[in-house]
């Protein structure tokens, strides 16, 4: 339980940062809070760093190309496809993996917030971005010091595994390329539809696509399917969750507060579990976060978090249709050559 409650100290901390200082986003310096936390301040600290280096890295490159890829769909389309599969493949095999991950979703957030909304200062949101990361690394590390140095001496978490770097790798690349894909169908469909909460569905389509290289095979197929069921009960599970909790709190900040607690120790509890079920955990807490924590207390609102939750479906059922394709396709292939 140790680990649980410092996720819920942390997120909660982070919470009150990102309001103090005026964060746009404070679902998003909740969930910094959240997935930073290890069980040690050090290995915390590592990542709170790579965490705020691939936002950086990602935000600057936002700036120079947005303004540019946003006056036209295929310009947006390519800046979302390269940018998206540039930070997936560093995920894959580069030792700081973590800082690549962020440099995509940073990328993705800002072109896709900015298509959604055309009259959004890049530059300040930006800054917010940079900002909600700080304010969610800063609360984590201050809860992982506070806890390496009192209950983790008595309680030490298990040893982290070292990163390594894979190097080149061409099925890693290849599933780079299928996300590119995926993320280069969001621009032209919500010119189309007007998919609100368009950020989400890019997040998701990075995030899922998070599996270890060695078991990507073909195409990927059968790891990405199993964490997209993954995903699809944890959001499931967490939005249903985090509904019954608006419901009953009917604007009350005490019982949305009460209710992320709850939903953020009951996700990292299933993360701790072991087995094949850690995702569904983290995703469960994202459904929670999403869902319960918004921009402002005082204008608490439930078709904010719905159309999150909306748009984070949505980059689910584009992410298979494109993988099923890859799939067949190269399964062809050697048959016509042979």
């Amino acid at each position: 339980m140790i680990d649980e409650l410092e996720c819920v100290t942390s997120v909660a901390l982070a919470i009150l940062l990102a309001h103090t200082i005026g964060a746009h986003s404070v679902a998003w310096a909740a969930f910094t809070g959240f997935v930073l936390m290890r069980g040690h301040v050090a290995q915390t600290l590592l990542r709170g760093l790579l965490r705020i280096v691939g936002t950086a890295v990602g935000a600057g490159a936002a700036l120079v190309i947005v303004p540019y890829a946003v006056r036209s769909l295929p310009g947006a389309s390519l800046a979302a496809a390269v940018m998206g599969a540039i930070g997936l493949y560093g995920m894959l095999t580069a030792k700081r993996a973590y800082a690549w991950l962020l440099l995509g979703l940073t990328f993705e957030m800002i072109l896709l917030d900015k298509l959604e909304n055309p009259a959004l200062d890049t530059i300040a949101f930006a800054q917010t971005r940079l900002l909600e990361v700080l304010a969610g690394t800063a609360a984590c590390v201050a809860v992982s010091l506070i806890s390496t140095l009192t209950v983790r001496r008595r309680w030490p978490a298990p040893p982290a595994v070292p990163a390594q770097r894979i190097g080149w790798h061409p099925d890693a690349a290849r599933h780079a390329a299928q996300a590119g894909v995926t993320l280069a169908l969001l621009p032209p469909l919500h010119a189309l539809f007007g998919i609100p909460q368009l950020a989400q569905a890019g997040v998701t389509v990075i995030a899922v696509m998070i599996v270890p290289v060695a078991g990507l095979g073909r195409s990927g197929l059968v790891p990405v399917s199993q964490r997209l069921w993954h995903r699809t009960l944890g959001c499931i599970g967490g939005g249903a969750l985090g509904a019954a909790v608006l419901f009953v709190a009917d604007g009350s900040a005490a019982v949305l507060i009460a209710g992320t607690c709850l939903g953020v120790a009951i996700g990292r509890h299933i993360e701790n579990a072991g087995g094949r079920v850690p995702y569904l955990g983290l995703q469960f807490t994202l459904a929670i976060l999403v869902t319960l924590v918004p921009d402002s207390y005082a204008d608490v609102a439930i078709r904010p978090a719905l159309e999150r939750l909306t748009s984070i479906f949505i980059g689910m059922a584009l992410i298979e249709p494109v993988l099923l394709v890859w799939h067949f396709a190269s399964r062809r292939m050697p048959a016509a050559a042979s």
